[in-house]
């Protein structure tokens, strides 16, 4: 079932992706064929689309069907970053950065979980309905986006932060996704109140860089994409909303594992810091 999970929203995602690749190959061809990729780009974005989830719905029900249809959707927001990225003008292409980079993190989300802990693999593993108020932030972040973009086009070609914020991007997420990998079994998406069979105290690894390497690597990624977006007021509210929830969150879990662990993670919090600036835990 882990491996079916897996490779079922791999193909989901790759196949409704498989747009970007058209927009690479068009431009090793001719100018012609750019431009028409460009006039009809919303039409193919569409019918992939539509072609895609159609073929899940009859091959597949219920909860597979549920991953299909969200790994395909991630898949088409991709290649759409993809297009916009490659074809648009040069103002747009932050948004097309920022498209590729949350659905990537959403899908990896989802596919991570499922090959190193499935036991506590669901729809909500994908982190689309993460909460109201990602959601929140999500929509604050593409209006800011688009009021600035067409009223300050200019500040949307300010590079050099752009670069900043796709490092930033890449670096927490490849932290995040390896705290998920090294924790396995020991990691969970909710913060858990009673110990389970088998949950140990994981120390190693980026464990032994600072005690919540998934949530610094979130903490980083969330600043990135709006360097990405080059969301001036949007990159100070998440900045500041971001280290109030992660303070919370992390009080409330640190007592969670001292309950635990006791002694152990009471050592563990002695000699490593929790990664999350002047944020010290429950200590």
């Amino acid at each position: 079932m882990t491996v079916s999970n897996a490779h079922l929203s791999l193909t989901s995602f790759l196949l409704s992706g498989c747009l970007s690749l058209l927009a690479v190959v068009s431009l090793l061809i001719d100018e012609e064929t750019v431009g028409l990729v460009r006039e009809y780009t919303p039409v193919l974005i569409l019918a992939n689309y539509v072609l895609v989830n159609l073929y899940y719905k009859l091959f597949y029900q219920g909860y597979h069907y549920q991953i299909a249809v969200r790994a395909t959707f991630l898949g088409t927001v991709f290649s759409t970053g993809c297009l916009i990225s490659v074809f648009a003008s040069l103002s747009w292409m932050p948004l097309g950065l920022y498209m590729i980079i949350m659905a990537i993190f959403h899908f990896s989300e989802f596919l991570v979980t499922a090959l190193v802990n499935a036991r506590t693999l669901s729809l909500d593993s994908f982190l689309l309905n993460h909460s109201k108020e990602y959601g929140i932030a999500a929509l604050a972040s593409w209006i800011e986006f688009f009021l600035e973009r067409w009223l300050l086009p200019e500040m949307k070609e300010l590079w050099l932060f752009l670069l900043v914020g796709v490092v930033f991007c890449t670096a927490g997420e490849v932290l995040r996704k390896a705290a998920m990998m090294t924790a396995k079994t020991n990691f969970n998406h909710i913060v858990q109140s009673v110990r389970e069979d088998g949950h140990q105290l994981v120390t190693h690894g980026v464990y032994g860089l600072c005690r919540h390497p998934s949530y610094v690597g979130w903490f980083i990624w969330s600043i990135g994409t709006q360097l990405v977006l080059l969301n001036p007021l949007c990159l100070l509210a998440y900045t500041m909303a971001s280290w109030k929830f992660f303070q919370t969150r992390v009080l409330i879990e640190e007592v969670s594992l001292l309950n635990f662990f006791g002694d152990q993670y009471y050592e563990y919090q002695q000699k490593v810091p929790t990664g999350l600036p002047f944020i010290k835990g429950y200590m």
